[in-house]
């Protein structure tokens, strides 16, 4: 009987509901802004969005980071919007990144970026979505980009794993699906030592290629957005639990990638709050210390 109450005890300790929830500071360093989509549903839950225009998609985004205590968050969209963005939140709390999405928004030119950098407008890279456009970021058309990050040390997140299922009859007829293989970086960054890079969706479902990048290559980070909420939990769990496993915890940033899901941002931060596996201290790796030293800032 003693054995059973005690075997009882720790499956209760280890299940999700006995997760200890994080109360600590939060960076968000993957996060969209941009037109509304009202009545889109929520690919997780179904329900319609709850941002029913412009405005209301840029203050119920700021209403949950402030809810949830991110103090600061990395946003890509039009430029209009990320303007608006920081307006509304701050400087201190909006970065706003060079984006090249599904086709909607391409780079600007190199020099432009340079001048945007070099006076502030943009902080990071990314989100590089190049895997929708059927392009390769090692490939000759993103060096010189590459090359600019590296001189001026500008982060750079670059799009990996895969998209909304049906991408290639929809918006991206060259999205492949091995274009999202971390391994495909491999070049760039041999060419680039000193480059910081992070996966976004930390390579899901590409796991061995995604614990080789980040072991040979340990300038590169990834981030856990999007997986964190709209894939099943379990599945989430489990590709997060063996990245720990293998030793990539201080590697791992919190990212929710909310698109024109203001709610997103709860159900991203509870996809890892739920992790019994996870302790205080590796809690507060993911959701605010591996990022800030990532990004070299003191917050």
């Amino acid at each position: 009987m003693r054995f059973s109450v005690l075997a009882l005890l720790l499956a209760l300790a280890c299940s999700p509901a006995f997760a200890q929830t994080y109360s600590g500071p939060i960076i968000d360093v993957h996060l969209h802004v941009g037109p509304a989509a009202p009545g889109a549903p929520n690919p997780a839950t179904g329900q319609p969005t709850t941002a029913n225009s412009d405005a209301e998609r840029e203050r119920l985004t700021l209403e949950r980071m402030r809810r949830h205590g991110i103090v600061l968050g990395l946003v890509s969209g039009p430029d209009a919007a990320m303007a608006s963005m920081r307006r509304a939140g701050g400087d201190n709390t909006i970065w706003a990144g060079a984006f090249l999405d599904d086709g909607r928004t391409p780079l600007p030119p190199v020099e432009m970026l340079r001048k945007a950098f070099i006076n502030g407008e943009l902080k990071v890279m990314g989100e590089i979505g190049a895997q929708y456009h059927g392009l390769n970021p090692s490939d000759a058309w993103f060096e010189p980009y590459l090359a600019l990050a590296e001189e001026l040390d500008i982060p750079v997140g670059i799009h990996t794993g895969l998209a909304p299922p049906g991408t290639p009859y929809g918006c991206c007829p060259g999205f492949s699906v091995d274009l999202g293989n971390p391994m495909r970086l491999e070049p760039m960054l041999k060419r680039h030592p000193k480059l910081r890079v992070w996966l976004m969706h930390a390579g899901w479902p590409y796991l061995q290629e995604t614990k080789a990048i980040l072991y040979m290559y340990p300038q590169v980070h990834a981030d856990l957005s999007v997986i964190n909420w709209i894939i099943p939990r379990q599945e989430f769990h489990d590709y997060l639990q063996a990245l720990i496993t293998a030793g990539m915890g201080d590697r791992l940033m919190f990212g929710s990638d909310q698109m024109v899901w203001p709610e997103a941002i709860t159900q991203a931060v509870e996809g890892i709050d739920s992790a019994a596996f996870l302790g205080p201290a590796q809690k507060r790796a993911i959701f605010h210390d591996n990022a800030a030293r990532f990004l070299r800032i003191d917050r």
